[in-house]
């Protein structure tokens, strides 16, 4: 019997590992699998190699596996030190797994503080809404 699931699999454990860059801006950024490919991938043992390969390739602090809109889906936090990082990032997934990838900018609540939101409203506050 063939188990179809995202979790059938073994790949690189993440404990220890590093991000590529220690300076930068934090990436929020959402994998979403077709069922196929991955489907047949999961049908001939490949999807745990090509997985492991891109994870260690690309060493997110952290990555969750989950589901969305009813596909397998991945959540990554990593760090870029600038947009043109991004390729790096998302085409392992296109070309492999012909995968949606959303990268969103994320800030810790040091960034967040950092933003000096009642200077902004101060700055803002005469703007008039229709």
């Amino acid at each position: 019997m063939i188990v179809n699931t995202l979790w059938a699999f073994n790949f690189v454990s993440l404990r220890g590992y590093k991000s590529k860059n220690t300076k930068g801006m934090k990436m929020l950024v959402n994998v979403t699998f077709p069922i196929e490919p991955f489907n047949a991938m999961v049908k001939n043992g490949t999807v745990g190699h090509i997985l492991g390969r891109i994870i260690d390739d690309i060493k997110p602090e952290t990555i969750h596996f989950t589901e969305q809109d009813g596909c397998r889906a991945a959540v990554m936090v990593l760090e870029i030190a600038n947009a043109s990082d991004i390729p790096s990032i998302a085409e392992p997934w296109f070309l492999n797994f012909k995968a949606i990838c959303e990268f969103r900018i994320a800030m810790t609540p040091e960034d967040f503080m950092k933003s000096d939101l009642s200077k902004l409203a101060e700055k803002w506050s005469e703007v008039q809404m229709n």
